[in-house]
């Protein structure tokens, strides 16, 4: 790359002007720091678009702000997209799909402002599409990784990242109890089909969240599209002695709420309420529809409508919740088992999901499982643990069935106001120690693509957690995580989502017989299968 080129610097945020409003300082601090590490190589950097002072930040806030700021910028130029918060996906892809100079995505190292969380969204979009870029994170980028790296983009357009992690997974891999188990699992879904209810798709810009049609029907599975708006519609058909007897099952299992009197700022009983009917209305519809899954958008349209969606998403994954029956009817409706539900409508998640509830349940072993958010994380020593521990996070889909104390261990807080106006409770807990399976559904060469590897859920002292989710959103659960030989930058740098799914395997060994019993539905189904780390 020749020094007298210059390079150009953009900021993708979020379609919520408060959120923008909120983070417009971190972001700003960021690049001032990103800015002087590549000035100090001795490049010239110009931002590739100005501040909205009208707005008060200076995002790039809509895809139609995004395409005016790339009609800007010279289409061979070197472009480094700088993240220090969440940001909506769809708003440049465009431009970067059809950008012809090298592309590198930037993060800050932090917990507190979720860069990490929207570049990891933004790489696994730009995967799904077959742009070319790299990567780079870091906390205050002076550090030997991060300088190093960027030497390398500057120089050769591309930074490589290790991934001797990595291997192929090869059907001689799985034992042969959990390879018989894996093609046969993956026969009756072939044959009987699924379907996997959507209700509005593409949340928050995520396009790497979209399963093509083309891609998904190979696997048994079909969409049904759905509305928010008929969610919202039938939650009006529910009754409030409904509402009431659901809340007061929540109530009776040891759940506790923290009640406020403001509407705009505090969690209230009417809010909850109104949850619980989104609940009801949420089985009523999957059960007409016939759907085995189902994911809810709610950060766009039905935000301006009801609560989140959050605690609705928890229950529905549990398979210890409160009873729905079918209207007019005393038929209880998906009895004693979770209807799995994907979180912001991420469709690699909602198959996943679908595919583990199938595996565990064939196995005997609790089949809740949920996405979290790669949001953090830092080394940890004492208390017997001596490793990097990663911070898990997501607003909604955590079942109480991997909390500490389950139900009894869950708290309701009211998700925060610059993201959610009309509020709704979380449900709130710490994860409970023990072996997990994670994975990963992604896109990448036009094909579904399948990473899963072995991790260890560590309880960390009490004043640790309390650090931790101050650092993060304190109002969500969270998952404390070592991964079985992964580094931190190996992890980052192969992962192609913000998203990672979860589920735990009883002990070690069953954890294993899962996860090559997935591993091997999967690639029955059809996926390209990655085993990931020590199994």
């Amino acid at each position: 790359m020749k020094k007298s080129k210059p390079i150009y610097l953009i900021a993708n945020g979020d379609l919520r002007l408060s959120a923008n409003q909120n983070c417009w300082a971190a972001q700003r601090a960021m690049e001032v720091q990103v800015i002087a590490a590549i000035e100090r190589e001795g490049y010239k950097v110009i931002r590739g678009h100005a501040c909205d002072e009208a707005k008060g930040h200076g995002f790039i806030d809509s895809q139609k702000r995004g395409m005016a700021v790339f009609r800007d910028i010279p289409s061979d130029a070197p472009l480094v997209v700088a993240e220090a918060v969440w940001q909506y996906s769809h708003h440049i892809l465009h431009g970067l799909i059809t950008h012809g100079g090298p592309i590198l995505t930037v993060a800050n190292w932090s917990g507190t402002w979720p860069g990490l969380v929207g570049m990891l969204n933004l790489n696994g979009s730009l995967t799904k599409a077959g742009v070319k870029y790299s990567t780079l994170w870091s906390e205050d980028f002076t550090d030997e990784f991060f300088v190093k790296g960027l030497r390398a983009w500057l120089r050769d357009d591309r930074v490589k990242h290790p991934k001797k992690h990595v291997r192929p997974f090869r059907r001689s891999d799985a034992p042969r109890g959990s390879a018989k188990l894996g093609r046969k699992l993956a026969e009756e879904l072939l044959r009987d089909k699924a379907i996997m209810g959507v209700f509005d798709e593409g949340c928050m810009g995520m396009y790497n969240a979209i399963i093509p049609d083309e891609l998904l029907h190979p696997t048994g599975v079909y969409k049904e599209r759905l509305s928010q708006s008929a969610l919202y519609a039938k939650m009006l058909t529910v009754s409030d002695m409904e509402a009431r007897e659901t809340y007061r099952w929540i109530v009776d299992r040891g759940m506790r709420f923290q009640f406020g009197t403001d509407e705009a700022t505090a969690l209230t009983e009417n809010q909850v309420l109104e949850q619980c009917k989104m609940y009801i209305a949420a089985l009523r519809i999957a059960d007409e529809f016939g759907c085995a899954a189902i994911g809810i958008q709610y950060q766009q349209g039905l935000k301006d409508l009801a609560p989140a969606s959050d605690l609705v998403e928890g229950l529905l994954n549990n398979s210890d919740r409160p009873p729905v029956r079918r209207e007019r009817s005393v038929e209880e409706l998906y009895a004693g088992q979770p209807l799995p539900h994907f979180n912001e409508v991420d469709e690699c998640a909602g198959l996943d999901g679908m595919v583990t509830h199938r595996v565990w349940s064939a196995l005997g072993l609790p089949p809740e499982n949920t996405l979290h958010d790669i949001r953090w994380g830092r080394h940890y020593k004492g208390d017997g643990i001596d490793d990097f521990v990663w911070v898990f996070e997501i607003s909604g889909a955590a079942p109480p069935a991997h909390f500490i104390g389950g139900y009894a261990g869950a708290i309701g807080e009211r998700q925060p106001p610059m993201y959610f106006r009309l509020g709704g409770s979380t449900l709130k807990g710490i994860s409970k120690p023990g072996p997990i399976v994670w994975s990963r559904v992604y896109i990448a060469g036009g094909r579904l693509q399948f990473d899963t590897g072995i991790g260890e859920v560590v309880e960390l002292p009490r004043e640790e957690t309390e650090e931790r989710w101050r650092l993060t959103t304190s109002q969500w659960p969270i998952m404390h995580v070592v991964l079985r030989d992964i580094s931190r930058d190996q992890m980052m740098g192969r992962h192609k989502s913000n998203h990672i799914q979860v589920a735990y395997g009883g002990d070690l060994a069953a954890a294993r017989k899962a996860l090559y019993a997935k591993a091997a539905m999967m690639d029955a189904l059809g996926l390209k299968v990655h085993l990931c780390g020590k199994i």
